[in-house]
């Protein structure tokens, strides 16, 4: 490699010692890749982030049994490096609202941790400055996006339609007029294609 070029360093920043391990003896085998150094707390993560040349991060979203830090850990390492390192957020979870939380905290990337051979292609896109958004995520981002034409009280119909509620329920449940709940569920139809 010429003085310009150097391996991908990466942090991973995983609380789970079997994972932690695992994706460490997986990614040491890719010769463009080197990861320099893992973490399991958040306070580790920024104090590598501080000390270390880093490229990407690998973040667990949970480093704490389900509290989520990993996005605020995720914010705070873009907010140390002025958005410099890539975050991969790396998780089993699949709610359209961590995933989009994700992604307003600094994440170029969402994936499941089984993912592999998809992480190793995430961690080069990302360094590449080419990140596309992982099938994990991208699904459930659009899901959202489409959510998000929605008005507060049609969000809160649609979730309690999407719960197998009746439109009697609903209406009973919100204190609105049959109709009314059925206008609104035309109005979300035609929003969403429901």
């Amino acid at each position: 490699m010429s003085e310009m070029e150097h391996n991908i360093r990466v942090m991973l920043v995983e609380d789970d010692v079997f994972w932690r391990e695992r994706l460490f003896a997986d990614l040491n085998k890719e010769t463009d890749i080197e990861i320099v150094k893992a973490a399991s707390t958040k306070l580790e993560a920024l104090e590598g982030a501080g000390d270390l040349d880093i490229d990407v991060v690998l973040m667990d979203i949970n480093l704490t049994e389900n509290q989520l830090d990993g996005l605020e850990t995720a914010k705070e390492l873009m907010i140390a490096t002025k958005s410099r390192v890539k975050v991969i957020m790396l998780t089993s979870l699949t709610d359209k609202e961590i995933i989009v939380r994700a992604f307003q905290h600094g994440a170029v990337n969402y994936m499941n941790k089984s993912s592999f051979p998809d992480i190793v292609r995430a961690i080069r896109e990302a360094y590449a400055g080419q990140a596309s958004i992982h099938s994990d995520a991208a699904l459930a981002m659009r899901e959202e996006i489409r959510l998000m034409q929605l008005s507060p009280s049609e969000r809160e119909i649609y979730e309690l339609k999407e719960r197998g509620c009746s439109r009697t329920e609903i209406s009973e449940r919100l204190c609105k007029s049959l109709n009314t709940i059925k206008t609104q569920i035309r109005s979300i139809r035609s929003k969403i294609l429901m």
